[in-house]
């Protein structure tokens, strides 16, 4: 098993800049193709193209992905909470905007910060630590009040955001779930396959379900932003996401995440001219500070 660091690395601090930016764009990307293919099936589609690319890449590099090695029940739980968290994504997506909804889904990092004394008594947090959590999550609960009072992006705004929150909740489950499990010492890739995989089943039955078709044809918009996010974030930035994760300290690599609102909320109001709202400024500046006390030394 590779060796685990203490601390995050000016090389791991690159890498989740750039992983943080394209996840914030990502949910811009999604957005964006939702007039012309619905969510489930957009979701489905992305973690099928990944899978396949996973795939294709492990056989390339002669990487073993299908030996018994006592993994399958930790990927299965992690795939069923991938494909939940992706589900309540790109549902929500249709009620909020993706501004509100990259805030909400980096509330994972509170659930990893929670969860991980349980399973690595070394990634317990100190109380400034604590603290900067705390203040990030009462940024991010202030600028989730804000769908009840001046909804932004209509009526039901608020159902977008609970989703953006469920998504959060579940990515936190899943990180811990991986590091509770022998996935902690498997490759990137095939830790990768399994939630992609699974996700992939569930989220095409679910679509299946639901009865929307896709459409005949797409404009180049809605191809662009397929292909984005199967071959970019999903094949690409998961892939070194997990290459990072069975090297460096979980919590801090996800409170370090918490960077992506920034992205997603520029993006936002670039490319689809969503409202900036103090409300998700102050959340935002919050979570900045969270970043600050959760990784100094």
């Amino acid at each position: 098993m590779t060796e685990r660091k203490t601390r995050l690395d000016s090389l791991a601090v690159t890498l989740l800049v750039g992983c943080c930016f394209l996840w914030g764009l990502n949910q811009v990307a999604a957005k964006a193709a939702l007039p012309e293919v619905p969510a489930l099936q957009q979701a489905a589609i992305r973690s099928a193209g990944g899978a396949l690319l996973v795939w294709l890449w492990a056989m390339a590099r002669g990487i073993r992905l299908f030996e018994r090695d006592g993994t399958l029940r930790g990927g299965l739980l992690a795939g069923a909470l991938f494909a939940a968290e992706f589900g309540c994504i790109f549902i929500g997506l249709q009620f909020t905007t993706a501004s509100r909804m990259v805030v909400f889904i980096y509330l994972s990092p509170f659930v990893v910060a929670l969860g991980m004394p349980f399973i690595a008594h070394s990634e317990r947090l100190s109380a400034s630590q604590l603290v900067g959590l705390v203040a990030a999550f009462a940024g991010v609960a202030w600028a989730f009040a804000e769908g009840f009072t001046r909804p932004a992006a209509g009526e039901r705004q608020w159902v977008g955001d609970a989703l953006g929150v469920a998504a959060g909740v579940l990515w936190g489950a899943t990180t811990l779930a991986i590091r509770a499990s022998r996935l902690t010492a498997a490759s990137a890739e095939k830790t990768l396959l399994y939630q992609l995989a699974v996700s992939a089943v569930m989220l095409a039955f679910a679509a299946a379900i639901t009865g929307a078709p896709l459409p005949r044809e797409l404009s180049v918009l809605a191809w662009s932003s397929l292909g984005f996010q199967v071959v970019v974030v999903t094949f690409a930035s998961y892939l070194l996401w997990f290459w990072l994760m069975r090297r460096y300290p979980a919590t801090r690599l996800a409170s370090f995440t918490l960077l992506t609102p920034v992205f997603g909320l520029l993006m936002g109001a670039l490319l689809l001219g969503e409202p900036i709202t103090t409300r998700l400024i102050v959340a935002l500046v919050t979570v900045a500070a969270g970043i600050v006390l959760v990784n100094r030394r």
